[in-house]
C-alpha cells in the first residue's frame, strides 16, 4: 500500500467538502445494510462511506502493524460518486450499491494491478476482471483495495508475501492471520471494508475467518467460478465471501453463485433463486447436526478450543437441533492419506498467465531461478518445480486426474453422503481450527490444528466457518459447518440461526471509530 496515495485522495476530498464519515456511521461492524440505508436515507453519501473506509485504512493499517491492505483503487471515489448520482436520480438501485469491499490480490481487477503475492507479478495488469469481480461490480460493489496474501497462495500457515510483505493478525498483531487470505480476514475483521473476498485451495477461506471472527465459505466445486483468480490447484480452488456477519456473507453469495462456460468445472442450474431466503433467525431449530469427531479429538487438539466447541453444540442443541454424536465415516482415515496433493501448480498457473496481453512470463520456474521469492515460500516452491509444465496432470506418467474424475476423491465424497444419510444429519460440525493462531515468529513452527485441509477440499463438499468464541477471551476461534453437494442454502441457514443465537463476533481492540 502506498500511503501517500491514501493521503492524495482524503486530500482531494477535503478540498471538495466532502469529509469522511463519522458521527452518522462510524464504520465499525457496520453492515451492507446499514450502509445502503444511510445512503438512501440521505444520512451520509457513498463518497463519505468509501472516505471513511479509505481513512481507517490510512490511520490504522501499517501504523498498528496489520499490512493488511497492499493497494487502494484510485477510481474507488469515482465510483462512489457515480453511485451517489444513482441514488439521486430515483432509479432503481443494484443489490449490493455502495458496498466498498477488500479483495484478496489473487482475484483480476482491470483497473489494479494482481500480483498473487508475487514481486513478479507486480505490475501485472490483467485484460479484464475475474468472474465474481465483473459480478459484484454489476451489482453495485466497489472494488475498494487489495488485501495481501501468503506468496501464490502457498500457505495456510501465515500471510507473507515477496510483493508486500507480512500480514498479522488484528486481533494480536504478534499472531498470525492464518493464510493464504490473511489479508482479506485481518483487513474485514478491523473494519478497512464492509467485506472481502478470498480463496480457498485447502483452508484460505475458512482458517483466517475463523483466526478473525469472520463468517466465511467454501462453496461446492462448480457452483461458483474461479475464472480470473490465479490458480493453485484447479480442481481444489474456491474462492468466495469472507465477512463480519452472515448476511453479508450470503448477500455478496447471492451474486457471486452461478454458472460460468469459462470454468470447466462450472455446474449449470446448480444455484437457488434467492439464498437470502435462508437468512433465518430460527435457522438451527429442527436441524440433525452430525459431530465428526474424527475433526474434534485429534491428539494436538487444544483444550480449550475444545471447550469452546462442546459449548457450541450445546448451543446448537438449545437452539433446537438434534446433536447426532459421533458421526463415523467409513474409511475416512484411509482415504485421507491415501488421496495424494496433485503438484499441478506450475501447470495451472501457466493456463492462467496465457490468458493475458502480455505475462511477464509463462514458466513460474523462472521465478524461482531468478530468486524473486519470499524465503517462508521457498520449500512449497521446490515441491511444484519438477511437475511438467506442458502436458496435462491426467496425462502424466503417474496420472494426477482432475477432479471429478478421481476414484478416491469420489469414494470419500460418496461414503460421506451415505454416513450422512444413514443418521439423517442435515450437516457436519467440527471446530475449523482446532489449536489458535501460532505466535507470528513462529507461524511454521507452530502450525497445528487445520481441520480444512481434510475432508472438504478432497471430496468437493460446501463448508462455512461461523464464529464460536474467544481463546482466552482474546483470539478468535471458528465452528465448522460441511454439507451435501449444493446445500450452501442450508448452511447459510444454520450458519445464520447459530450466529443470532450466540453473537460471538466482537471488533478487535483499537481500531475505534475514527
Amino acid at each position: 500500500m502506498k500511503t501517500s496515495r491514501l493521503a492524495q485522495l482524503l486530500a482531494l476530498l477535503l478540498v471538495s467538502g466532502c469529509a469522511p464519515v463519522s458521527r452518522e456511521l462510524p464504520l465499525v461492524e457496520t453492515t451492507i445494510a446499514e450502509i445502503q440505508a444511510a445512503v438512501t436515507g440521505g444520512a451520509v453519501s457513498c463518497e463519505q462511506v468509501v472516505a471513511g473506509y479509505l481513512a481507517r485504512i490510512e490511520a490504522y493499517d501499517q501504523a498498528l502493524g496489520v499490512n493488511a491492505i497492499t493497494a487502494v483503487n484510485p477510481n474507488a471515489l469515482a465510483r462512489a460518486q457515480e453511485i451517489d448520482r444513482l441514488v439521486q436520480s430515483g432509479a432503481v438501485l443494484p443489490e449490493l450499491f455502495c458496498a466498498p469491499l477488500l479483495i484478496k490480490d489473487n482475484f483480476d481487477t482491470s483497473d489494479m494491478a494482481t500480483t498473487g503475492g508475487s514481486v513478479a507479478l507486480m505490475n501485472n495488469y490483467p485484460p479484464n476482471d475475474a468472474f465474481m469481480i465483473r459480478r459484484l461490480r454489476e451489482a453495485g460493489a466497489i472494488v475498494l483495495a487489495k488485501t495481501n496474501m501468503a506468496e501464490w497462495a502457498f500457505s495456510p500457515r501465515q500471510t507473507v508475501s515477496s510483493s508486500y510483505g507480512r500480514t498479522a493478525n488484528a486481533y494480536d498483531t504478534a499472531y498470525v492471520p492464518a493464510g493464504s487470505s490473511g489479508g482479506t480476514a485481518s483487513g474485514v475483521a478491523a473494519n478497512f471494508g464492509v467485506a472481502g473476498m478470498g480463496s480457498d485451495t485447502g483452508n484460505s477461506i475458512r482458517g483466517p475467518s475463523s483466526h478473525l471472527a469472520l463468517f466465511g465459505i467454501r462453496s461446492t466445486i462448480g457452483l461458483t467460478s474461479r475464472d480470473g483468480v490465479i490458480p493453485l490447484v484447479f480442481d481444489r480452488d474456491i474462492a468466495g465471501p469472507m465477512t463480519r456477519t452472515v448476511e453479508d456473507g450470503v448477500r455478496l453469495f447471492n451474486v457471486i453463485a452461478g454458472f460460468d462456460p469459462d470454468d470447466l468445472l462450472s455446474e449449470a442450474d446448480r444455484r437457488e433463486p434467492d439464498y437470502r431466503d435462508f437468512l433465518r433467525a430460527d435457522g438451527v431449530a429442527g436441524k440433525r447436526l452430525g459431530v465428526f469427531r474424527a475433526l474434534v479429538d485429534h491428539a494436538d487438539a487444544d483444550a480449550e478450543i475444545k471447550e469452546l466447541f462442546a459449548q457450541a453444540v450445546e448451543d446448537l442443541r438449545q437452539a433446537g437441533a438434534t446433536i447426532v454424536d459421533p458421526l463415523i465415516i467409513e474409511d475416512f482415515a484411509a482415504l485421507s492419506d491415501a488421496i495424494p496433493f496433485c503438484g499441478r501448480f506450475r501447470y495451472d498457473l501457466a493456463q492462467y498467465l496465457r490468458s493475458l496481453d502480455d505475462p511477464p512470463f509463462i514458466d513460474v520456474n523462472s521465478v524461482l531461478a531468478s530468486g524473486q521469492i519470499a524465503e517462508e515460500t521457498r520449500s512449497a516452491f521446490a515441491f511444484y518445480a519438477d511437475y511438467p509444465l506442458d502436458v496435462r496432470p491426467d496425462d502424466w506418467d503417474e496420472p494426477c486426474p482432475t477432479w471429478p474424475n478421481h476414484p478416491l476423491r469420489n469414494r470419500l465424497r460418496a461414503n460421506t453422503i451415505a454416513a450422512m444419510d444413514a443418521a439423517e444429519v442435515d450437516a457436519l460440525v467440527f471446530p475449523t481450527w482446532s489449536n489458535p493462531p501460532a505466535a507470528i515468529d513462529r507461524g511454521d513452527e507452530d502450525y497445528r490444528g487445520d481441520n480444512n485441509q481434510l475432508l472438504v477440499p478432497d471430496a468437493g463438499l460446501p463448508a462455512v466457518t461461523v464464529p464460536m468464541g474467544f481463546w482466552q477471551d482474546r483470539l478468535p476461534s471458528g465452528l465448522q459447518l460441511v454439507g451435501r453437494p449444493f446445500a450452501e442454502g442450508l448452511l447459510f441457514e444454520i450458519a445464520y440461526g447459530y450466529e443470532q443465537a450466540t453473537r460471538h463476533r466482537r471488533p478487535p481492540p483499537g481500531f475505534e471509530p475514527l
